[in-house]
């Protein structure tokens, strides 16, 4: 059944800073979050279209999934499947790829909206039933995201799901961030606390190798102006869940954003241009308007022995938090 406007909501959570987060049904997805700059001046640090954007055919033929939770698994599957106790589950896949959860993933559902918390800390809780077979995946699988706006700016996102069969699983979040509430991310500072990057091949499909990232070009661990930099890439995270696994900053507004996390990579995705026919919430640039860091497994670790499990079994619960803590310099 084809989602009409009237199905969407969206639910606006505001702490006791006035910082603003907003939530949209469709797709789970952060569609805005307001924070304070160095000048005490609201800005909105995500790139999105409006509301009424997500239900429209050019939206999805763009996808890309703008503030979304995606799955059933996250990045992307060779060959279009995967194997489970010697059963070979064939998925949807465009050019021998499988991407973001195929043709209908969670980022085109209608999650149902089943709490909301007032300040301090304000939260929602929004859920999603994948039927047994849905998009090809076997399990029924129950997910559930929750969003919390802490009362120290920090975004807390918890990702969780239980089946009833063995099922493969990647969830993450896929915000676009511009820490200048507009135009593009160039001027800002990029810091990954990562030694090693997924090598991939002209598909972007993992090779199973990990290149050490000493000298390699895109190698941020010393932290560095991002520029004219289009990226798409999986970064093995050498931290643990208490350290911090990235850092973005931008020195116009100097709100500086950190990245937390359980999960083993985090991939970096900066477009060089985002789609000019949809309605957006801020001005963007023609060029480099965004950043994603999406906290996840590693994209194919289904079809790689030395990937981290991928693998969901009953009785099991996956679980997968982000925080992204925001804060102010040079006031």
């Amino acid at each position: 059944m084809k989602t009409q406007k009237e199905d969407l909501k969206t639910v606006t959570l505001v702490n006791n800073n006035g910082s603003e987060l907003q939530i949209l049904n469709y797709g789970a997805a952060v569609i805005s979050l307001k924070i304070k700059d160095k000048a005490g001046n609201k800005v909105n640090v995500v790139v999105s279209p409006r509301a009424e954007e997500f239900i429209t055919s050019a939206y999805k033929e763009h996808n890309k999934c703008f503030g979304a939770s995606v799955g059933r698994y996250a990045g992307r599957i060779s060959n279009g499947e995967f194997q489970l106790d010697n059963v070979t589950y064939k998925l949807n896949e465009t050019n021998n790829v499988h991407l973001h959860g195929g043709e209908n993933g969670f980022q085109y559902k209608v999650w149902k909206i089943e709490e909301e918390e007032v300040a301090p800390n304000p939260s929602v809780k929004l859920t999603y039933f994948s039927k047994d077979g849905e998009e090809y995946y076997p399990g029924n699988l129950q997910v559930e995201v929750k969003y919390t706006l802490t009362e120290n700016d920090e975004l807390l996102i918890e990702y969780s799901a239980k089946t009833d069969k063995k099922t493969v699983i990647n969830l993450t979040n896929h915000t676009y961030f511009n820490l200048n509430g507009g135009g593009s991310i160039s001027d800002h500072f990029l810091k990954i606390e990562a030694e090693k990057i997924l090598e991939v091949d002209k598909n972007l499909l993992p090779t199973g190798n990990l290149t050490k990232l000493k000298k390699h070009p895109k190698n941020f661990i010393e932290g560095k102006l991002i520029g004219n930099r289009s990226l798409d890439d999986t970064y093995v995270l050498k931290s643990d869940k208490d350290e911090v696994a990235a850092r973005l900053f931008a020195p116009l507004t100097g709100i500086k954003m950190e990245v937390k996390t359980n999960q083993k990579a985090l991939v970096a995705y900066a477009p060089e241009n985002l789609p000019e026919d949809l309605n957006y919430h801020t001005e963007i640039a023609e060029e480099y308007p965004s950043l994603c860091l999406e906290a996840q497994n590693f994209p194919d670790a289904p079809n790689f022995r030395n990937f981290p499990e991928a693998v969901l079994k009953p009785g099991d619960q996956y679980y997968n938090w982000i925080s992204y803590n925001f804060s102010v310099s040079g006031q």
